[in-house]
């Protein structure tokens, strides 16, 4: 038995991702050499669940599973825009861009595929879902100087409206860790089909 490191991510159009690759490249000129660790910009997804090591005689069960979450919610859109920092921009860890989903199908979305996965051995997650893009993680070894003014140049950053993404489905992802970054591998994708 093989097993495969996986997790459930809304993906995004090429458009959006030269968009935030511009972003990365606005942010790192005006930051120290190796301070952030840039997620490659064709890998910038939105994950709905990280699921880690799984086994791959459990995959078709995750994609039946993944189909009956998709048949609760009906396509809809967010949009993406703001900049931020967890777990904020005094000590921040991780950079990122908003997602913005008024209606709450976005949220529904991810509790139906929660539940969905949970009976596979895949229990919820303890902390609320913030949806957002990561752009960058932050060198644990960073100087606090240097991190707060990392977070300061976040805080400052104008970010308009990057524009609007239409969900048509959900997609089980493969991640393969390799030293220049993770190359990811769509494993199924599953539309969503709700009234």
């Amino acid at each position: 038995m093989t097993t495969l490191r996986t997790f459930i991510a809304i993906e995004l159009p090429a458009s959006l991702h030269a968009r935030l690759e511009e972003i990365q490249d606005q942010l790192e000129a005006e930051t120290p050499a190796r301070l952030v660790r840039w997620v490659r910009p064709e890998g910038i997804h939105l994950t709905l669940k990280f699921l880690g090591d799984t086994p791959d005689n459990r995959v078709e069960a995750i994609k039946a599973g993944l189909a009956r979450a998709a048949a609760t919610v009906a396509p809809f859109q967010f949009e993406v825009k703001d900049l931020g920092c967890f777990p904020n921009t005094r000590r921040p860890n991780n950079v990122w861009v908003g997602v913005h989903e008024p209606s709450g199908a976005l949220a529904r979305l991810q509790r139906a595929v929660e539940e969905a996965i949970s009976p596979l051995g895949y229990p919820p997650e303890g902390r609320a879902f913030h949806p957002h893009l990561t752009l960058g993680r932050t060198n644990r070894n960073a100087r606090p100087l240097e991190l707060q003014q990392f977070g300061e140049l976040v805080a400052r950053t104008p970010q308009p409206s990057l524009g609007t993404v239409q969900v048509t489905g959900i997609s089980l992802v493969k991640s393969d860790l390799r030293p220049d970054g993770a190359i990811y591998t769509r494993l199924a994708f599953v539309p969503l089909s709700g009234d």
